[in-house]
């Protein structure tokens, strides 16, 4: 079997962007990559969404930017401004295309759909894929979205609706989610942060179906797109071997208490791009452990107190916009990380914090 000089394991979003990074900075001129992923074919399955606080690659991917968003509980809106940090939405069919197009003019690049296929005993390993043991008492993002198409023009295109708590909660936390592409086109979706044992919280199609004719008072549209997905509120149980790097959600790059994963793949991906030729010995890249900590006391509410989350959220997005997108960012200083904490309720905090 052949070998190769590196291995990426998983060709979704962190395995292509490692190897798209690593390529356009001609860091595989000389070397072989090995990209192992069974999917058959690249299609459109998922958008990714942030607020842009850091440049990266693929703004030609981006489907919509957006200035301004909104955040709702039953009777109250806030509307907020982000014009600093502009909220964008990848399309991943055009991140595929894109990545694919440049990856398959370099004759060093392979993909190969088994790793039984290839001999990686001397090769430097990098793995996308989450080793994550099932427990039912582990939180998770789960979430439903369909893109709809409307005969008239609804939506207004300017603004999105980053969570709409104004529908039922079941005992746990839940809130739907808007992005306005046009004024006749949006992606819709539900939104749920849970321990996923609950299988009556899947019925993501009721869930959406009413929500559009409800509350967004849509009563004809056609659905053109559907994703379904679910993010893990944990840390994987990925072990650290010699020669593997873990990247992706397997590396920690996922913010538990958001769920936002894309940009900091980005940032793992141009620092090992930079340290690649001794990244085995490099010190390891990882959110910082402020937000590790703060995160872990903000699950901790949300697990204990879920009928309350919904006024935690909203009282997060009193502060200044461009302070609380730069916390949930990974991008705030100790003053902007106070102002945030400030606007929370203190008690159920505290108790969270001796728990």
């Amino acid at each position: 079997m052949k070998e190769f000089d590196y291995v990426i394991i998983g060709g979704g979003c962190a395995g292509l962007s490692l190897a798209y990074e690593l390529e356009i900075h001609e860091k595989l001129k000389d070397k072989t990559l090995a990209i192992i992923e069974p999917r058959k074919e690249y299609k459109r399955d998922k958008t990714w969404s942030f607020w842009k606080v850091a440049p990266h690659n693929f703004d030609d991917c981006v489907k919509k930017n957006w200035e301004n968003f909104s955040v709702n509980i039953p009777g109250k809106t806030n509307y907020l401004e982000c014009k600093n940090f502009p909220y964008q939405s990848i399309d991943s069919g055009l991140f595929y295309e894109k990545i694919k197009n440049k990856l398959k003019k370099n004759e060093n690049i392979f993909f190969f759909k088994n790793i039984e296929e290839i001999n990686k005993q001397n090769s430097l390993v990098f793995n996308s894929v989450p080793n994550i043991k099932k427990n039912h008492l582990n939180l998770w993002q789960h979430f439903c979205g369909v893109e709809i198409k409307t005969d008239n023009d609804i939506f207004d295109e300017k603004i999105f609706n980053l969570m709409d708590f104004d529908c039922e909660q079941r005992e746990s936390v839940h809130f739907f989610y808007t992005l306005p592409y046009e004024k006749n086109s949006a992606l819709v979706e539900t939104t749920w942060l849970s321990k996923m044992n609950d299988n009556s919280q899947k019925d993501y199609e009721n869930q959406i179906n009413n929500y559009i004719k409800n509350n967004l008072k849509i009563k004809n549209y056609e659905i053109t797109y559907k994703e379904e997905g679910a993010i893990p509120l944990f840390y994987p149980l990925n072990k650290n071997e010699k020669n593997k790097i873990n990247i992706g959600t397997a590396g920690g790059m996922t913010r538990l208490s958001t769920g936002y994963t894309f940009l900091n793949i980005q940032e793992h991906s141009k620092y090992i791009r930079e340290n690649i030729d001794n990244i085995v010995n490099a010190r390891k890249f990882e959110i910082d452990r402020k937000y590790q900590f703060l995160d872990e006391i903000f699950l901790r509410v949300l697990e204990k107190n879920p009928e309350k989350m919904s006024d935690v959220f909203f009282r997060m997005f009193k502060t200044s916009p461009k302070t609380v997108i730069k916390f949930l960012s990974n991008k705030s200083n100790f003053l902007e990380d106070l102002s945030v904490i400030f606007k929370m309720p203190k008690l159920i905090f505290i108790k969270a914090l001796f728990d």
